[in-house]
């Protein structure tokens, strides 16, 4: 598996706007790419304007899969001037 966590700092005043968006990429995700097995959208009220994300791909491959789909690529237009601030980290399983 391949992990992929993302920290986000949404405009306040742009939220509303946001998430359905994000809801969306992330559903669009889950039902076309085989490769994503999981992409769970959070937020907690006590850090209003911060996104995390937590995504899971069946590997590298799949998450630049990802990032090269149609519909990724609208939403990433359509968010740009509503994102402060964005942190990606990927980790690839450890197996024994």
């Amino acid at each position: 598996m391949f992990a992929v966590i993302v920290n986000l700092r949404v405009r306040p005043d742009r939220m509303g706007e946001f998430l359905p968006l994000m809801l969306r990429n992330a559903a669009t995700s889950r039902a076309v790419e085989p490769g994503c097995h999981r992409f769970d959208v959070c937020t907690d009220s006590a850090r209003p304007g911060e996104v995390f994300l937590y995504e899971l791909y069946a590997d590298a491959a799949a998450f630049t899969a990802h990032l090269d789909s149609p519909h990724f690529k609208v939403f990433d237009a359509a968010v740009a001037d509503m994102v402060i601030a964005k942190d990606v980290r990927t980790y690839t399983e450890v197996r024994s």
